[in-house]
């Protein structure tokens, strides 16, 4: 009977610490939980739109799309460019910005990123770039955007104000959106979706230097891309003949735009032998195509101008891909490609890499790095802004310091392909927008705190 007791005392002992316990973990989780909303909103208010003329007088004015114009003006209204030049009258009720030895540049454009899609890479909870599955070609990237993510104000804070955001995934990963990087919510940020269906297509071309397993099963994925496309045709056909008597199948939708050549395939390859047969892929199927990577397209050239196939230099600040090549080989890709003359843009420099979203912000520095090795400065910016817009079909929209086109717009105290040089103010669809981030807070909280030793 005593052990007994003894048993029945423990036991509840045992209890009342699990209680405790329990108790304690839902405290812990409740903090954490708290702490990573925290975490993951910025404190910027998106811009109010513009309410009256604003016009930009006697800085240096880099157009793109002509020559740079000094001591120029810009005036903008209800969110368009509605003049350029030295000699532009400026309404009564415009609210001028005095630019003297300051520079005017289209907002950046980063042509790929993951940006509003992955916030911390080590916390899944807060990575909505891929979906299960192999196949996802219905999955959509703007659905899945945060306008809250603390890495979007760190980006714009280094001129990039656009961004085409894209999945990620082992094969068919789904379909990329163009987004602006303002906006209390996903929809205000849109700017075109969708923007193309990205595919890893390393994941997919049949390359002979393979053993034949791997062959095999890259062949049986270009069958399977075949058979999905088919369907979708018979799909779209049906839906328009007898579309009360046809179900409705979402995989099958989202691949009627890329088969109406309303948005581009957007095959990931840097070899060879897989921008080859990308490029013979989307040629059979009668789609369009956008090479991203491109580490090899300058072997490529005549094939990519033949199909005007243009392409998105992942990135400059690459390592050789093969122990032959030339240590500078990423950093000259975009003057071999400019001589060779295929369309290109340079984006991309933090899409699925180890820095992510938070890398965006170093676009610029990859133009400026191609600017060294090769391109002239005009041809570098141009990469970043006019070029990346006719890549993803906006040129009439965004790009270049144009009348009729959106005052999306920045101006800096310098160069914006040099480190030293600072966004002073920047302007999305005429909106000003809030260049605070999370990088210049800890910036200033820690200057502070060491000024005090």
């Amino acid at each position: 009977m005593r052990k007994l007791n003894h048993v029945k005392a423990s036991f509840m002992k045992v209890s009342q610490m699990n209680k405790d316990y329990l108790v304690r973990l839902v405290l812990i989780v409740h903090i954490v939980c708290l702490s990573s909303t925290h975490a993951r909103s910025h404190d910027q208010i998106p811009g109010r739109p513009q309410t009256r003329p604003i016009a930009i007088l006697g800085a240096t004015v880099h157009r793109i799309d002509a020559p740079k114009i000094d001591s120029g003006v810009v005036l903008f209204d209800e969110g368009k460019i509605v003049a350029v030049g030295n000699q532009v009258k400026i309404p009564a009720n415009a609210t001028t910005i005095q630019a003297k030895g300051k520079h005017v540049y289209p907002g950046l454009i980063d042509s790929l990123s993951d940006l509003g899609l992955r916030e911390i890479r080590a916390v899944e909870e807060t990575d909505d770039r891929t979906e299960y599955g192999r196949e996802n070609p219905n999955a959509r990237a703007w659905v899945a955007v945060n306008p809250d993510s603390e890495l979007i104000p760190v980006a714009r804070a280094g001129g990039v104000l656009v961004a085409m955001t894209a999945p990620l995934g082992y094969w068919m990963r789904g379909q990329s959106a163009v987004i602006q990087l303002d906006g209390w919510t996903g929809g205000e940020m849109l700017l075109r979706a969708p923007a193309g269906l990205f595919v890893n297509w390393s994941a997919v071309h049949p390359s002979s230097s393979d053993d034949g397993r791997r062959r095999q099963e890259r062949e049986k994925k270009l069958r399977e891309f075949d058979q999905l496309l088919d369907e979708a045709r018979i799909y779209a056909q049906r839906t328009n003949q007898v579309p009360d008597l046809t179900p409705t199948n979402v995989r099958l939708e989202s691949l009627i735009p890329l088969l109406n050549r309303e948005m581009p395939l957007i095959a990931e390859a840097d070899l060879q032998s897989e921008i080859e047969s990308a490029v013979t892929y989307a040629a059979s199927q009668k789609l369009d195509l956008i090479i991203y990577g491109g580490y090899d397209a300058e072997r490529c050239a005549e094939l990519l101008k033949l199909h005007k196939v243009p392409v998105i230099i992942g990135s400059t600040y690459r390592l050789p891909l093969r122990r032959d090549d030339p240590y500078d080989h990423a950093y000259t890709l975009p003057s071999r490609l400019q001589q060779a003359g295929v369309q290109y843009s340079i984006g991309g420099p933090g899409f699925g890499g180890p820095g992510g979203s938070a890398s965006a912000r170093n676009l610029p520095y990859h133009a400026a790095i191609a600017s060294a090795f090769g391109l002239s400065e005009e041809q570098a910016i141009r990469a970043i802004t006019l070029s990346a817009a006719e890549v993803l079909k906006l040129e009439k929209r965004i790009g270049s310091i144009t009348p009729g086109k959106d005052a999306t717009l920045i101006i800096a105290d310098g160069n914006i392909l040099e480190t030293e040089s600072n966004v002073l103010d920047a302007y999305i669809q005429g909106r000003k927008v809030d260049l605070g981030s999370r990088h210049k807070m800890l910036n200033e909280k820690y200057l502070k705190k060491y000024s005090k030793r």
